[in-house]
C-alpha cells in the first residue's frame, strides 16, 4: 500500500527524477567519496541534493533547510512469566524521517508539535527504492511546513511582544561513518536466564514458602541495536550506531488489608557482557522476593505526617535528580507570545542558585565508562549532526548553562551538541551523561550516622532511609531508623513537598558513593549521584486502594 501511494500520489512539486550517475556528478568529493561505503548513504546524498536544487512549489518559499534521518533498527526480545516462556520475537524495521524547513533561521515553521514527516523505508540495499520513500516524506514535509509557516506568521501577527530567539541555528557540516553495530548477545542464554527467574518464586528454597501469594511474576530481557543515518542540506554526512540491553524483573503480590505491592528493576548496559552474570542476575531476583515478603509483612506507615531528615541512597537519589532537575536544564521553546527564557522550573533560574553551593553537575556525553562500568548515556555527534560538548551546567549550586539543541533559546544562540531524538521522533534537548558531583563529600558510612545524629539533636524517635524508588516518586523501600540505628521497613508512604524547592534549599550533605543509573526509554541517558540528605521532607501516609485479596489460591 504504501507504495503505491509513492507512485501515484504525488503530482504537486513536479520534480522528475534524474539518473543517480548525473546527481552523483553534482555532489563535492567528500560525498563522492561516501557514496563508496554505503548504498543508503548514496541514495540519501543524492536525493538530498535533487531535493536542494528543484524542490520549490511555484510561487511559494523554497526550503532553506532540510535533514534526511534514516533508522534501522533491529530488537530482540523475550518474555516470561510463572516459569515459562510468553514471547520470543525478534524485529528489524527502517524508517526515515525527513524534515523541512521554510523561512528563515529567525522565523520558520517549527512550532512545539514539531515538524517532519516519517515513512516506512525500504528494508533491502536498494537505493531507487529509498529515493523514492524519501521523495514521497520530503513532498509531504514540504506541503506540511508551507501550511505551518502560514498559520504561524499569522499567529505571531496577535502578539506584541518577538520571540526572544531564532528559530533554528546554523551548524558546521560534519562527516563521519562509523562502523555498522549489529546485535551481539547469547539469545538462547538469555532466553534461558528470563524463564528461570520468572519462575524461582516457586523453586528457589528461600523463597518458595510464599510461591502461593505471589500473584505475578515476569522477568524480559531486550536487545537493541540502532543505526542511524543523517544528512542535511549543511553538509553533513553522518552514519553512526548504538547498541543497548537490558533485563528486568518484576514481581508482585497484596498485603492483607489488600495494597499491591511490586518489585520491578534490572540492569541495563551499552553491551550485552556488562550486564549481569547470571549468577548475579539471580540474586536480584531473589533479594527482590524477599524484600516483596519483608514488604507484605511491614507495618503501614505512621497516620500522622513525618516531617525530617530523610537519606536517599544513590539508587533513590538518581530517581528523584531525573524527575525533578534533569527535564528542567533540558531547554525547550517557550509558549509564543511570552517573555520567558525557556520552559520548566528553571525557566528563570539563569546564574541562580538551584542546588546546594557544594554540588556541581555536568553532562559529558564524551564520557563511555564510569568507575569501569558502560554508560548508555554516552555519544560522540548528536542526532542534529552537532558534536557533543561537555557542558558545566551547575557549579557550586548556580546554573551556569542548558542543554541546547539546534532551536536556541534566550540568550543561548547556538547547540552545544545535545540535540537528540528517540526513535522516529525529532531531536529535542536531552542529556547523555549528567553527572552530578559533591566537593564536600560524606563519606558513606558517615551518612548514615549523620543522620542518626541529627535524630538525637532534634529529639526525633525516628528518621526515614530510602533505599529505592517507584514510579511519581514514591518510595518502594522506605526503612524507619531509630536513634540507635534499629532499621524497620514500613510501606504505603509519599513524600510530600519533594520538589526544586528542597533541592535548593533542603540538601544538607551528600555521599562519595556515585550511583550509576542507565535508563534506555525514550533514548539512552545516563544519571550518576550519590546518596543524598535532606534535611526536612514530609512523609505522609498514602491513599493506596485496597483491592480485595484473591478468592482461593493459585493451582498447585
Amino acid at each position: 500500500m504504501k507504495t503505491c501511494r509513492i507512485f501515484s500520489s504525488l503530482t504537486v512539486l513536479g520534480i522528475a527524477l534524474v539518473p543517480v550517475a548525473a546527481v552523483a556528478q553534482q555532489l563535492p568529493a567528500a560525498a563522492v567519496t561516501q557514496q563508496q561505503t554505503d548504498p543508503m548513504l548514496i541514495a540519501m546524498q543524492q536525493e538530498m541534493e535533487r531535493s536542494r536544487q528543484k524542490l520549490l512549489l511555484p510561487g511559494m518559499l523554497r526550503p532553506y533547510f532540510m535533514e534526511y534521518r534514516l533508522e534501522d533498527v533491529t530488537e530482540y526480545q523475550a518474555d516470561a512469566s510463572f516459569g515459562a516462556l510468553t514471547n520470543e520475537t525478534e524485529n528489524h524495521q527502517r524508517f526515515v524521517r525527513v524534515q523541512v524547513r521554510v523561512g528563515s533561521y529567525k522565523s520558520d515553521n517549527s512550532s512545539a508539535r514539531g515538524e517532519g514527516t516519517v515513512q516506512v523505508a525500504p528494508m533491502d540495499q536498494n537505493p531507487e527504492a529509498m529515493r523514492y520513500a524519501l521523495w514521497f516524506a520530503t513532498d509531504e514535509a514540504y506541503k506540511a511546513a508551507l501550511n505551518a509557516y502560514s498559520r504561524k506568521q499569522a499567529d505571531l501577527k496577535r502578539f506584541e511582544t518577538p520571540p526572544t530567539a531564532d528559530d533554528f541555528s546554523p551548524a558546521k557540516p560534519v562527516t563521519k561513518i562509523d562502523p555498522l553495530v549489529k546485535l551481539d548477545v547469547d539469545r538462547e542464554d538469555w532466553k534461558q536466564r528470563v524463564i528461570e527467574a520468572s519462575g524461582l518464586y516457586g523453586t528457589d528454597a528461600r523463597v518458595k514458602e510464599f510461591a502461593q501469594q505471589i500473584q505475578y511474576s515476569n522477568s524480559s530481557f531486550r536487545g537493541l541495536a540502532v543505526n542511524r543515518y543523517l544528512v542535511n542540506t549543511d553538509g553533513t554526512a553522518i552514519r553512526r550506531g548504538y547498541t543497548a540491553y537490558s533485563a528486568g524483573i518484576s514481581v508482585g503480590t497484596q498485603a492483607p488489608d489488600g495494597t499491591r505491592l511490586s518489585r520491578d528493576n534490572g540492569p541495563v548496559a551499552a553491551q550485552a557482557k556488562d550486564l549481569e552474570t547470571a549468577a548475579v542476575f539471580k540474586q536480584r531476583v531473589i533479594d527482590d522476593l524477599l524484600s516483596l515478603r519483608a514488604l507484605q509483612n511491614a507495618p503501614i506507615v505512621m497516620a500522622e505526617d513525618y516531617h525530617g531528615p530523610v537519606l536517599f541512597s544513590g539508587d533513590a537519589s538518581t530517581d528523584v535528580l531525573n524527575r525533578l532537575f534533569v527535564p528542567n536544564i533540558e531547554a525547550d521553546k517557550p509558549d509564543t507570545g511570552t517573555m520567558a527564557r525557556t520552559q520548566g522550573a528553571f525557566s528563570s533560574s539563569w546564574k541562580q542558585r538551584v542546588l546546594p553551593d557544594f554540588l556541581d553537575v555536568k553532562d559529558d556525553p564524551a564520557m563511555k565508562t564510569f568507575h569501569g562500568k558502560s554508560l548508555i548515556g554516552s555519544y560522540d555527534i548528536d542526532d542534529e549532526g552537532v558534536p557533543a560538548q561537555t557542558v558545566q551546567v551547575v557549579s557550586k549550586g548556580i546554573l551556569q548553562n542548558y542543554l541546547i539543541d539546534r532551536e536556541p533559546v534566550k540568550d543561548f544562540p547556538e547547540s552545544n551538541g545535545h540535540g537528540r531524538a528517540a526513535l522516529g521522533r525529532r531531536a529535542e534537548s536531552h542529556s547523555g551523561v549528567m553527572i552530578f558531583t559533591p566537593t564536600k563529600v560524606t563519606p558513606a558510612a558517615g551518612m548514615e550516622k549523620k543522620i542518626l545524629s541529627m535524630a538525637k539533636e532534634q529529639n526525633r524517635p525516628f528518621v526515614y532511609i530510602a533505599e529505592t524508588m517507584g514510579g511519581e516518586l514514591t518510595p518502594r523501600l522506605l526503612y524507619r531508623v531509630t536513634p540507635d540505628g534499629k532499621r524497620e521497613l514500613v510501606r504505603g508512604a509519599v513524600f510530600d513537598e519533594l520538589d526544586q524547592r528542597s533541592l535548593r534549599s533542603d540538601i544538607i550533605a551528600a555521599g562519595d558513593d556515585p550511583y550509576i543509573q542507565n535508563s534506555l526509554a525514550p533514548l539512552p541517558q545516563t544519571t550518576i549521584a550519590p546518596s543524598l540528605l535532606f534535611g526536612d521532607i514530609a512523609v505522609k501516609r498514602a491513599q493506596n486502594e485496597q483491592q480485595k485479596l484473591p478468592y482461593y489460591g493459585p493451582p498447585q
